[in-house]
């Protein structure tokens, strides 16, 4: 009677969530599945933060050892690019199955970017291992960081397959409303990295070298939580390999959707590459000052896109389920609401970047040095900060709808075909400061163009579904 009972209780669950995405009121849905997101990526934040926080603070060898953080750092963003391609990538497809009531094959959308994530991490492991020092001149190292790079780059490879489980199989978490789950899966991650950072780095002198494995412990922790829970009796659909098999049309799918996210993660790393040569070219011997000066920014730029990306992918599954459903009227409030309270959002950071620019520097490093020349370029490096919100919300909003192909084009938009540009012409006329007036002229140009696109075709896109919907109910009468 007893487990009857709590399998009756575990429906009720299931059931209560589909009911939640097609009757729930709009702001408060999205919110009940947003602010557990948010405080995730909140924490989040920390967990790639507070490696940065504490070994910048290490006493003599705290400079270097901070910028051969920076150094790395684009390798970890193509692992969290690899985790969005096969996790964001299926999690919506996954959603919109789950709204046309074939759960079967959401599952099986699921289990194969569970393989792919463990193919992709084994090859990025290998790769990582054999071309490190490779890898780390070509993203702008000099002689006085490699030796910390290489320290931190390897340890983090051993830990590749726990990050790319752990992010990408979150992205499932979420799609079946589970936002609480989700939130604490970040969170033990992240604490567990709080408290084991100063005792590696610190008490265990292990410097450098601590910081990585903290964070390799603490990803692998979070992975198995995370498999524990998709394959336990809660989850509308599960982790099992029952009649699994790999499928070449899904697999497809799901990186087609994914590309968007992948390029938003990728071109983060190709932009800080692009940053660390650029300093190395026009820095000249204040090269580590801006080396930490950029690695401060773009972690900055983490926390405040990160709880933005939270936002977005608490209303995703509403979205993507309503659109699947057929019910448009729940999708156009969700979407309006999103851009509303992203927008908002958005600028409020850049008010407190510009009334206190120095307290995101000091942080990180108290160099009297970079504190003098931290507040001019801050304000400008975020100005389009301020209207940034809408991007990440439209763009997300064209992702739920599986709209991969203007998704793709505005992610290359910002990064790829405006930014990286600039970053190389700006210098050549306002020299290091040319580096950092080439973000704001990105963002603000990005977010006019996203905002110009989702007028134009986000109605089209709903009235095409609703026409293939009553196509395919046509049908079956």
């Amino acid at each position: 009677m007893i487990k009857q009972s709590k399998n009756k209780s575990k429906e009720d669950d299931k059931l209560d969530n589909e009911k939640l995405f097609r009757e729930g009121k709009i702001a408060k849905t999205i919110l009940n599945l947003s602010i557990p997101l948010v405080i995730s990526q909140v924490i989040n934040v920390l967990y790639n933060l507070v490696d940065r926080i504490y070994v910048g603070n290490i006493p003599v060898i705290g400079d270097e050892a901070l910028a051969g953080l920076g150094i790395a750092f684009p390798t970890i963003m193509i692992v969290s690019a690899f985790a969005a391609l096969f996790g964001t990538g299926g999690a919506p497809i996954a959603s919109i199955l789950m709204g046309e009531g074939k759960k079967n094959k959401a599952q099986q959308t699921m289990m194969n970017s569970f393989v792919m994530l463990i193919i992709i991490g084994i090859v990025l492991t290998a790769v990582i291992l054999i071309f490190d020092v490779e890898l780390l001149y070509l993203f702008g190292a000099d002689a006085s960081v490699l030796e910390y790079a290489k320290e931190y780059l390897d340890i983090y490879a051993i830990g590749t397959v726990f990050v790319l489980i752990s992010i990408g199989m979150t992205a499932y978490i979420t799609a079946q409303g589970f936002s609480k789950v989700a939130m604490l899966t970040v969170s033990i991650g992240a604490f567990l990295n709080i408290v084991l950072d100063p005792l590696f780095i610190y008490t265990f002198e292990m410097g450098v070298a601590g910081a990585a494995l903290a964070t390799v412990i603490s990803q692998a922790v979070s992975a198995v939580f995370v498999l524990v829970f998709l394959a336990g009796k809660k989850p509308l659909i599960r982790l099992s390999f029952r009649k699994f098999r790999l499928n070449r049309k899904t697999v497809l799918a799901i990186t087609f959707l994914g590309v968007s996210p992948f390029i938003m993660n990728a071109t983060e790393s190709l932009v800080q590459i692009v940053f660390n040569n650029q300093i190395g070219k026009y820095a000249g011997e204040d090269y580590t000052i801006y080396i930490n000066l950029i690695t401060i920014m773009l972690s900055v730029m983490t926390i405040i896109s990160l709880p933005l990306a939270g936002l977005a992918q608490g209303a995703a599954p509403l979205i993507s389920y309503n659109f699947g459903y057929g019910n448009m009227d729940r999708v156009k409030k969700a979407a309006k609401f999103l851009i509303k309270v992203c927008f908002f959002y958005s600028l409020g950071f850049y008010l407190l970047i510009f009334l206190f620019p120095n307290f995101f520097v000091i942080i990180f490093n108290d160099n009297p040095k970079l504190l003098k020349i931290a507040p001019r370029l801050f304000r400008i490096f975020f100005l389009g900060i301020s209207i940034f919100g809408i991007q990440i919300a439209c763009q997300n909003i064209f992702m739920a709808l599986r709209q991969s192909m203007i998704s793709l084009f505005l992610a290359l938009l910002r990064k790829v075909i405006l930014l990286v540009p600039f970053a190389f012409i700006f210098p050549k006329y306002y020299g290091i400061d040319g580096v950092f007036y080439a973000e704001p002229a990105a963002d603000i140009l990005a977010v006019i163009t996203t905002a110009i696109a989702f007028k134009i075709s986000f109605n089209k896109i709903l009235d095409n579904k609703l026409h293939e919907l009553a196509l395919n109910n046509f049908g079956k009468e």
